[in-house]
């Protein structure tokens, strides 16, 4: 079960982003709900609905937007939004607090005509495709169902836009691992129903500053095990980028009491990375927990990390560690004493052009 903690986090980091806003409060509220329906997150979902709904989206277009869903996220993950969409209404109801249902949902007119479905939901696509026909020859019958099925019965349904539609799948894809090439089509065939490039970008910047996107694992880092912490003010000179820190104390010790092996909590944010440094007196190990990061030692190629990883960084060995350039990174680090006195000599920063060109 997600941390009350990472719920706190979620709501103070959706209330305080900064950004040049182009896209609307409905728009952003719509992705919002549906990257946590893709994520099954459903702590989150519940306030998130309400916000929706206390904004003026209607309870049949949230039903519609998740309804929808099920075509990427799975019948599962669809139904599940659909209960927690059931249950904030009941509850509301109970509490004498009701949202509008909005507009009744009406039986499309090609779903009589199955040749309709497929002609329109062809023409869908193909400017979804940007003006080219897609045909999927290797397996006919997803071939169909995209068709005939997805752009067809379900984009017909006039309860949501068509560039409404695809901030829904765009938030989704974003909120799931391993959908990258879908993703990038998507963010493509939203521009192509109506989207500006510009509202596209927003939408992914949004996603990732709302801890709502696992394309770059912001919502590993932001909602996942690890308590991403506090801002990590006091090391922040010696870092480029924004990075996290979180102490963590053993669960069977009390207030007061010390552990033999201290741990902490660093999440970098994409980009981020500490400058070249050596610890003097103890060896440090990082353990990855989420998202992509890099490790280096001075004169030895770059290694790249993911969740899994450990590191063990000898004494006097000058190194550096953070976030590849498009995901969060998570590690736990720790020191294991070697020598009588501890201490960190910080030194310069990972240039620019060594950190770009890594691959």
């Amino acid at each position: 079960m997600k941390k009350i903690t990472n719920l706190i986090l979620f709501i103070a980091m959706t209330a305080t982003s900064v950004f040049a806003q182009t896209l609307s409060e409905r728009q952003l509220n719509l992705a919002t709900i549906a990257s946590l329906e893709a994520q099954g997150d459903l702590n989150r979902l519940k306030p998130a609905i309400i916000k929706a709904l206390d904004s003026g989206i209607t309870v049949n277009e949230i039903k519609d937007a998740f309804s929808q869903l099920y075509a990427y996220t799975g019948f599962p993950r669809s139904l599940n939004a659909l209960g927690v969409l059931a249950t904030v209404v009941n509850e509301g109801s109970t509490d004498g607090k009701t949202w509008p249902e909005g507009k009744a949902f009406t039986t499309p007119e090609i779903w009589k005509d199955a040749n309709k479905s497929l002609k329109q939901g062809t023409d869908v696509q193909t400017q979804l495709c940007g003006g080219k026909p897609f045909n999927y020859d290797f397996c006919p019958q997803n071939d169909y169902y995209l068709k005939a099925h997805l752009f067809g019965d379900i984009f017909a349904s006039d309860q949501l836009t068509p560039a409404e539609r695809e901030i829904v799948t765009v938030a989704a894809l974003s909120g799931m691992k391993g959908v990258e090439p879908q993703f990038t089509a998507h963010k493509a065939g939203a521009v192509a129903l109506g989207n500006t490039k510009e509202q596209v970008d927003e939408l992914c910047k949004y996603l990732s500053q709302n801890g709502l996107s696992n394309i770059d694992n912001s919502a590993d880092a932001n909602s996942g095990d690890w308590n991403i912490g506090s801002p990590n003010d006091a090391y922040a000179k010696y870092f480029i980028g924004n990075s996290h820190l979180n102490p963590i104390q053993p669960k069977n010790l009390q207030d007061g009491e010390k552990t033999v092996q201290g741990y902490s909590n660093v999440t970098f944010e994409p980009g981020c990375r500490n400058n070249w440094h050596i610890h003097h007196g103890a060896h440090q190990i990082l353990i990855c927990v989420s998202g992509k990061g890099w490790y280096q030692e001075w004169g030895k190629p770059a290694i790249a990390l993911k969740a899994g990883d450990i590191i063990d960084i000898p004494e006097g060995v000058k190194h550096w560690h953070g976030a590849q350039k498009d995901s969060w990174f998570q590690h736990l680090a720790s020191h294991v004493k070697v020598g009588e006195n501890e201490s960190n000599e910080w030194l310069e920063p990972v240039a620019d052009d060594v950190y770009n060109n890594l691959k």
